[in-house]
Parts: structure tokens; C-alpha cells; sequence
């Protein structure tokens, strides 16, 4: 393959992975629906379009003399987010239906479809000391409502098109990604980035108390930005179709990822848990007995390492926006 399309480029993981394909010599398209200036990340080396992708005539228009496509456009967010806009994260089952006709249109080689852990039959996560969600744990449905339902839908809908018009589609379902270039304020942030950019305005505002959704006993996993660009890739380019978990084993509750980020700042706060807040469902892990298998690949990066990493991005983006 040689020429790739990524959709929602604009957004977090879209963005590192055009600069990955453009550093492995790929011919890259990156589109997203938001105006170019709020792209996170844009490529002089990639052509850019803006476009909302939940058209069928984008789609089509789009797609034409590409190899392969990697959609990563969906409307997203942490867990207030999706909890608050169930409809329109439901409504991003367009982007993947049209995208795959547009696909099946155009005979494009290769299709890759982000998913997502809140897929997960929600009965099974119900207990902080979860030891892991395998692949077959989906069924029987019963996903997080709105976002989770949109996932689930979709990768029946790529698995038909790979069953009925034989488009060789791949399918991953992300366990909370999160790294540097990514949103850490605005309502859309997930746990990783709203804590430490909570911790960073408690030093610069001389505070010491920071606001914490839930009681903090909630576990999860979360895997940094350069281990997710690796596996997703992977997979892309296996004869292996998914779905299939990228994320971490390393479990921690909020308030265990609150203590490292505490350390990596060199700041300790108090803790107002707000037990009003969304906070998703009670435990959350990824078993990647099935990743190990088929792709053999796990991650680098300790979720220590990613979190300082993220951590000195989200500090030095603050302090500019200080000094304006």
C-alpha cells in the first residue's frame, strides 16, 4: 500500500498516526470535521481536508485513489463527556457505515476501525479488582449506553462487510489511550490528562486541593500514545482482522495514578471526591492474552513513564497560555 487515508486526523491519535505513516514513507490524506486551526497535530506533508465524514458523498469523494483507510473519526470524549451526549456519540455509526460503502465503492485494499473497552458487557465490570476483558467478553451485549452501543454496532458492521464483500477490515478496541498533543481541558479530556492538568493549576494558583470524580477506588488501564501507534499499525498491516484489544494490564485505581502523578510533579494535594460525577463503570482492564498471540506485541512504556511524558507536555502547554 502506498497511499493511506486517516480520518479524524485532527484529533489525538489520528494526528500521531499521520506523522507515523508520513515517517515510514507513506503518501497520507488526513481529514477531519474541525477547521485545520484546531487540528492537534497538522502535516505540510499530508494532504489535509476538512469535511465532516458522516456524509455519504465525503466519504466517496474522499476515499477515491486510496489504498487503505483508517478511521479514527468519532465523537468522543472521557467518560462526562459520553455519558452527557449519548445521541451524538451514537450518531458517529455514520462515519463507519458510509466510510465502508465509500470503501467498497472505491475497492479500497485495507479498512481499520477504532473501537473502544466501553464495548464491554458492563455486567462484567462491575468489581474494581476485574483481572481483565477478553475479546469474547462483548457478548452478550450489553455495552455502555450511547458511545459503547455506536462501537459495538459498527464492528458488526465491518465484520459483514470483510464476511459479504470480502473488504479485508481490521478492528481494535482501545483501552484509554493517552499521551502529549491530545485534549487535557474542555470537557473531552479523559482521567490521565484532567488530573494532571488539575494537579499542574494547583501548583501555579498555590492551592492544595484538587476536585476527583467518584471516590478514586475506580480501576482502570491506560496505555501511552507511542505503544497505541505501534499495535494499531500491527494490526493493520497483519492478516489478523480483530477485534482485538490495544491497551495495558497495568491496572491502577484513580487514586494510585493520582499518587504517581503527585510524585512526578513533586506536589501532594487533598482530594474532594465528588460522588455526583460521572464516573463509568466501577473496574476496567485489558487482557492482551489475544494481542501477545496474534501480534506479539506489548507495551513499552510503564504507565509511570507515560504519565511523566504527558505530564511535562500538559505543563509546558499551560505555562504558555500563562504567559500570553
Amino acid at each position: 500500500m502506498k497511499k493511506i487515508l486517516v480520518t479524524g486526523a485532527g484529533g489525538f491519535i489520528g494526528g500521531h498516526l499521520v506523522q507515523r505513516l508520513i515517517k515510514d514513507g507513506y503518501k497520507v490524506k488526513s481529514v477531519d470535521i474541525k477547521p485545520l486551526k484546531e487540528w492537534f497535530q497538522v502535516s505540510d506533508k499530508s494532504e489535509n481536508f476538512v469535511r465532516d465524514m458522516s456524509i455519504l458523498n465525503n466519504c466517496l469523494e474522499i476515499t477515491k485513489g486510496v489504498d487503505g483507510v483508517i478511521n479514527m473519526a468519532c465523537n468522543m470524549g472521557g467518560m462526562g463527556f459520553i455519558e452527557n451526549n449519548k445521541a451524538l456519540c451514537m450518531l458517529s455509526v455514520l462515519v463507519n457505515t458510509h466510510m465502508l460503502m465509500a470503501c467498497k465503492e472505491h475497492k479500497v485494499q485495507r479498512y481499520f476501525f477504532s473501537s473502544s473497552a466501553c464495548a464491554y458487557n458492563k455486567d462484567l465490570q462491575n468489581d474494581p479488582t476485574i483481572t481483565g476483558l477478553k475479546e469474547s467478553d462483548a457478548y452478550p451485549a450489553n455495552p455502555e449506553d450511547g458511545y459503547g452501543w455506536e462501537k459495538l454496532f459498527s464492528e458488526r458492521m465491518c465484520r459483514h462487510f470483510l464476511e459479504d464483500y470480502g473488504l479485508d477490515v481490521k478492528v481494535a478496541r482501545y483501552h484509554n489511550i493517552f499521551g502529549p498533543n491530545g485534549t487535557y481541558d474542555g470537557g473531552r479530556e479523559k482521567a490521565p490528562a484532567a488530573i494532571c492538568r488539575k494537579i499542574i493549576n494547583s501548583i501555579m494558583k498555590n492551592e492544595d486541593k484538587i476536585d476527583v470524580w467518584g471516590d478514586g477506588k475506580q480501576t482502570r488501564s491506560f496505555l501511552y500514545i507511542e505503544d497505541c501507534i505501534e499495535a494499531t499499525l500491527k494490526l493493520f498491516h497483519s492478516d489478523f482482522h480483530g477485534p482485538i484489544n490495544i491497551g495495558s494490564e497495568e491496572k491502577v485505581s484513580i487514586n494510585e495514578m493520582i499518587d504517581k502523578i503527585e510524585k512526578i510533579s513533586d506536589k501532594k494535594v487533598k482530594r474532594n471526591y465528588q460522588l455526583d460525577k460521572p464516573k463509568g463503570v466501577r473496574g476496567r482492564n485489558s487482557d492482551n492474552t489475544l494481542i501477545k498471540s496474534q501480534l506479539n506485541w506489548e507495551p513499552k512504556f510503564s504507565l509511570y513513564q507515560g504519565l511523566e511524558k504527558t505530564y511535562n507536555w500538559i505543563f509546558s502547554e499551560i505555562k504558555k497560555k500563562h504567559n500570553q
